[in-house]
């Protein structure tokens, strides 16, 4: 049991490392949940693979057993923008190609452990990098002042689980989302005099916030190899961040939105398992994220930066489809492989302000495997690539364009006991 409390405190320190990481695959949100959902097209409402996965639905976790599960994702996010020299809002008008990704490669650990109390119950808890957003331009982008333009998001997910067998085909299951999120934003002093509190719109380093949410699930055996799940999670409500509470329309506030979804895993053969997961995340309940720039003065409005009804990156809510395959290709040897297709964040009106935080990557292809070894311990690697895509300016975000492509490797391990 000491070795069980060492393993468990070992992983929550390791994970709480990804805060400074980058995970924008769907908006800002990570494809997938575990590192055998990533290499399986980011599936896990229906199909629980690894103790991690209790973060994605928790009633899986009743069916999953005594198991710990550590891994790390590099991920590598290559974005950039565009100006014809026509937007005088952007770099002043400079035409020319501005890489973003001055930081390309970022480490996001994972960890998950998963206890059976008895027959009927088991607790555990998934620790993970939910989301983020990076980017570093080498140019004065947004800034009156000649200071490199960028901002950094970063957050951190420790959800403790329980879940519950109703009978023999379902169970139900809670996760208690304890977040971290850390942000720091350079280079924005341009827009000082549309802001709020300029002393708190750029250049202040990190600063973190911190709060808590639910999240819900059920999953059902409905037929002989036939599981379907419902997951919801509440939106968390965030402390605010106060050193930039003269960027964030709500002084500051920056909470996680809600988001639910169903899914449903089948054994199409004995050797192959077919899993689909539909999701959708509420990105626009949340105004930081969801309120759209054209509220400022210099486009039409009367807002402020900061302020309640405040500008933000202007993101529509997001609608995520993934399909999934394993292949138990030999004894010891199971081959994955997924594809995932999330709907446009970004309107092209709002082009603009979302040339620090480009997430317009919309279709991802997963691989992946795992090798159980002769001690029983499980080596898992998941690959995926997020295919490059470009959005076009229009409106007051005309003249410039923004783009994206990703990769990601990760490797983790773990085992049952």
């Amino acid at each position: 049991m000491q070795l069980k409390k060492k393993l468990l405190g070992a992983g929550i320190a390791v994970a709480l490392g990804a805060a400074g990481t980058a995970s924008a695959t769907t908006g800002y949100a990570p494809h997938g949940i575990g590192m055998k959902a990533k290499g399986m097209g980011g599936v896990g409402i229906a199909i629980a693979q690894d103790a991690v996965a209790g973060g994605m639905n928790p009633a899986n976790m009743a069916w999953l057993g005594n198991r710990i599960d550590f891994g790390v994702d590099i991920f590598r996010p290559i974005r950039s923008a565009d100006s014809d020299g026509t937007n005088g809002f952007f770099a002043g008008g400079t035409a020319g190609h501005f890489d973003g990704s001055e930081t390309k490669l970022f480490f996001i650990p994972e960890f998950g452990y998963n206890l059976a109390v008895n027959n009927t119950m088991t607790l555990g808890v998934s620790v993970f990098g939910n989301g983020g957003m990076n980017s570093d331009y080498k140019t004065a982008i947004f800034s009156a002042s000649g200071k490199e333009t960028g901002i950094d998001l970063a957050q951190v997910f420790i959800v403790p689980t329980l879940s519950y067998k109703v009978n023999q085909n379902n169970s139900i299951g809670v996760g208690l989302n304890l977040v971290v999120q850390a942000f720091e934003a350079n280079g924005m002093d341009a827009f000082g005099g549309l802001s709020s509190n300029s002393a708190k719109l750029s250049d202040n380093g990190h600063d973190y916030a911190y709060g808590a949410g639910v999240r819900l699930g059920w999953s059902g055996k409905v037929a002989p190899g036939v599981t379907v799940g419902a997951t919801y999670q509440t939106r968390t409500y965030m402390t605010e961040f106060n050193d930039y509470k003269g960027l964030f329309a709500e002084q500051g506030d920056f909470d996680v939105p809600a988001n639910f979804g169903v899914g449903v895993a089948f054994e199409a053969t004995p050797d192959l398992t077919v899993a689909l997961d539909y999701m959708r995340i509420q990105y626009s309940d949340v105004e930081s994220i969801g309120n759209k720039m054209d509220c400022l003065p210099p486009f039409g409005g009367a807002c402020t930066l900061g302020s309640n009804g405040g500008a933000g990156f202007g993101w529509k809510d997001q609608n995520v489809y993934k399909l999934g395959l394993a292949y138990q290709a030999q004894p010891d040897l199971m081959l994955r492989a997924g594809f995932v297709y999330g709907t446009a964040v970004i309107p092209s009106s709002q082009v603009l302000f979302n040339v620090v935080a480009p997430a317009t990557v919309q279709k991802h292809l997963t691989l992946g495997a795992t090798y159980t070894l002769a001690n029983g311990g499980e080596l898992t690697v998941s690959y995926m690539h997020a295919f490059e895509k470009s959005i076009a300016g229009t409106g007051n975000s005309t003249g410039v364009s923004i783009k994206m492509h990703q990769d990601s490797l990760g490797i983790a391990y773990g085992w049952k006991f």
